[in-house]
């Protein structure tokens, strides 16, 4: 089990302990006031952690503090991981950004385009040009989430129960097929729009590699970036490090505990989401992203060039 603590004081890499102190001064504020349950900094320049802090509570009913060793739910933080997993089959030329959707998830192939009608009616076009790998990464594909309350498209994928997640026993394949099912927001490549993208490059993933997404993520990355403290779910043995799950509550703005879904992660789901479904710690996300710092290497590890990363 790592934990992260700063490795050099702050003056010998340019910055200053006083000022870093400022931001533990402005969050303090937010855990004292009960806006948040508690909170993690960690800072570094030129590969060096120069400031690192932890306040309040990882559970506050329980009384127990945030620690360096501290797990959180870093939902869209998983994106990147996903996206770098995607990026090293393309630089073992498993398949190109290029590529449609379609050879990978053949029901991409009758993919359709929303125009108009309603949620119950809809009016849909072909696609006029097949959406490509590329598309995925940049949000670019026509997909979207239901929880955005934009159109009618997310509308569509809320009362196919894709809201803040997918159906009950889904697994990735079925929620692709059923995202293929339903229109798209545009023609692929044409406007951007946030989106369940990167979970279909998970599936993606999966598919090229002959992997199922923890495994790939375990052995691929995880593994060769001493990533020990990050995966889909954590185990009984390590569920006392795991902060809970917190919202607003409403009518207070202040932090209200939201056991229903922070369950999820205590057992290993049906749904691998590439897009949203890990669980970290501040030491693995850390070492994730200096290896996107240092170009694609960190301790001798290398999962990307450097071109790429720059790509």
């Amino acid at each position: 089990m790592a934990e992260i603590t700063a490795t050099i004081r702050p003056e010998e890499v340019g910055m200053s302990s006083e000022r870093l102190a400022r931001i533990d001064d402005h969050f303090r504020t937010y855990v004292d006031d009960g806006r948040l349950p508690g909170y993690s900094v960690a800072i570094a320049r030129y590969g060096q952690l120069a400031h690192v802090s932890h306040y309040g509570m990882r559970n506050v009913e329980d009384k127990l503090p945030m620690t360096p060793d501290t797990m959180y739910r870093i939902y869209s933080m998983t994106k990147p991981i996903t996206s770098v997993a995607l990026m090293m089959l393309v630089e073992e030329g498993k398949l190109l950004l290029t590529d449609p959707v379609s050879a990978f998830i053949p029901s991409f192939g009758s993919a359709r385009v929303w125009r108009g009608g309603s949620v119950l009616k809809p009016i849909t076009e072909p696609v006029t040009e097949p959406m490509l790998v590329w598309h995925l990464l940049s949000h670019t594909a026509g997909l979207t989430y239901g929880f955005l309350y934009h159109s009618a498209v997310d509308d569509i994928y809320r009362r196919n129960g894709f809201e803040w997640g997918v159906p009950k026993g889904f697994t990735l394949e079925q929620a692709c097929d059923a995202w293929a099912s339903m229109p798209l927001l545009f023609q692929p490549g044409t406007e951007w729009n946030y989106s369940v993208a990167t979970d279909v490059v998970g599936r993606i993933v999966e598919v090229v590699s002959g992997q199922s997404l923890d495994e790939f993520f375990a052995q691929r990355i995880f593994a060769p970036l001493g990533m020990n403290s990050t995966g889909f779910y954590v185990s009984e043995d390590q569920q006392g490090r795991l902060a809970g799950l917190y919202q607003p509550d409403p009518a207070t703005r202040l932090a209200k505990r939201l056991d229903m879904a922070g369950r999820t992660v205590t057992r290993r789901p049906s749904f691998l989401s590439g897009g949203g479904g890990l669980v970290s710690s501040a030491h693995d996300y850390h070492r994730f992203m200096m290896m996107i710092a240092n170009g694609g290497e960190l301790d001798g590890a290398r999962l990307l060039s450097p071109n790429t990363v720059d790509l």
